[in-house]
């Protein structure tokens, strides 16, 4: 056991977040995504399951620790719902209401269409597959630096 790290993390999120480097991608993707497939071609090759969380709950726990980029555009994005990309579902507003909080100022949130989403998600260091049921319930995190 470590002091101050949230329960919800387990040891090998843990790890993958501290392999990661400043500009590395994590994708967190819901319990309907291709996520073995995709998983096979990040870099770390491998899927980080957490079927027993969603994705706000996730990401919340991960922002604690996980830097957000603030040198690019956007610190993350989230998958488009399908011919809606301006519409936020319920589980993109919460997920973005705890982003809005845990970002640096100048980032931005941003959206992709979903087959965009799938592509940008295989060059991501990992994939985190988590039990979240709402649909399109997935994000895309950068890591950025701490000084």
């Amino acid at each position: 056991m470590l002091k101050g790290l949230d329960r919800k993390l387990s040891a090998h999120l843990v790890y993958v977040m501290m392999q990661m480097g400043h500009g590395d991608e994590i994708a967190i993707v819901d319990a309907n995504f291709p996520a073995h497939s995709t998983a096979l071609e990040t870099v770390t090759g491998e899927i980080v399951d957490l079927p027993g969380m969603d994705a706000p709950a996730l990401i919340n726990a991960m922002t604690k620790h996980f830097p957000l980029e603030e040198f690019y555009d956007f610190c993350a994005w989230r998958m488009e719902i399908d011919n809606a990309p301006d519409e936020m579902g319920e589980v993109h507003q919460l997920v973005f209401d705890v982003l809005e909080k845990a970002k640096p100022a100048p980032a931005n949130l941003g959206s992709l269409e979903r087959q965009t989403f799938y592509q940008r998600a295989k060059n991501c260091f990992a994939v985190v597959r988590v039990g979240e049921m709402r649909p399109f319930g997935c994000f895309i995190l950068r890591k950025g630096v701490i000084f």
